[in-house]
């Protein structure tokens, strides 16, 4: 539940100080930029301190090396929480985060087998990895529309 409170908390903070006047952070996906980095940071750190354990044991038994595979999406997470908050590398992180994010998926199906609470079982995990993906998805939009808008302007400059 933590990570979806930092997800939520962050980009409300960020439309917060948005409405108070700093322009750039009004728009939601900037705000969601935010919300996902302190997400991403928070669960790629649990791969390394507090919960790496409970991480591994996540992973399903099919798959080789659970401790480097902890070790490879914790790095990917962390990475991708930093190129988040630089745009020109935002929009590949949040691609790069949403493939990660279907990756992982299967281990979340194998740890809900194992639920010790409500919150753990498949549909409340299901539901907030949709949340992530959907703030995810949003960033690369918003990027990618960047880009395209950008990319017209400047033929428009060149053609005047």
């Amino acid at each position: 539940m933590e990570p979806l409170i930092a997800l939520v908390g962050i980009t409300c903070l960020a439309l917060l100080v948005g409405a108070c006047g700093v322009h750039r952070l009004r728009r939601l996906p900037t705000a969601l930029r935010g919300g996902l980095a302190a997400m991403f940071l928070l669960t790629g750190g649990a791969h390394f301190i507090g919960m790496r354990e409970e991480l591994v044991a996540m992973v399903p038994p099919d798959l080789p090396s659970p401790g480097l595979l902890v070790t490879v999406t914790g790095v990917a997470e962390i990475a991708g929480a930093l190129a988040l908050l630089w745009r020109r590398t935002a929009a590949p992180a949040a691609g790069l985060l949403t493939v990660l994010l279907i990756a992982m998926f299967p281990a979340n199906v194998y740890a809900a087998d194992t639920a010790d609470t409500w919150w753990d079982e498949l549909i409340p995990r299901t539901l907030t990895q949709l949340v992530f993906l959907a703030a995810a998805v949003t960033v690369l939009a918003d990027r990618i529309r960047d880009r395209r808008q950008a990319h017209v302007t400047r033929d428009a400059g060149r053609r005047s």
